[in-house]
């Protein structure tokens, strides 16, 4: 099952869908945000992030995610803030990385 599970996605996630891609002038920020975070990803395991990342996250949702890679304690903060709003963004962010990290192995 989680074979079939994980073929789908990746094929999912080679689809463009045009209502759920973000505008250009909000394109890739989880890419850079990988980039030059931290501890850096490669460009392909960026890409693949970022290409979940339009599949499961809003704009909104990405803009957010990608404080994460410069100040990891804003993620602790979120998740842990209370807020109806940040709750529901933590669990689509948890589905996204489950996602991610299945998906984009490197």
């Amino acid at each position: 099952m989680k074979i079939i599970t994980t073929a789908a996605l990746s094929m999912a996630l080679a689809l463009p869908l045009a209502t759920t891609m973000p505008s250009e002038a909000g394109a890739k920020q989880i890419e850079r945000a990988c980039m030059s975070g931290e501890r850096p990803g490669s460009r392909p395991l960026c890409g693949c992030i970022q290409r979940v990342a339009d599949q499961m996250l809003t704009r909104g949702d990405q803009r957010m995610a990608s404080k994460f890679f410069k100040d990891p304690q804003k993620a602790q903060d979120t998740r842990q803030s209370g807020r109806a709003d940040h709750s529901s963004f933590w669990l689509r962010y948890k589905a996204f990385g489950n996602t991610a990290a299945s998906v984009c192995r490197g």
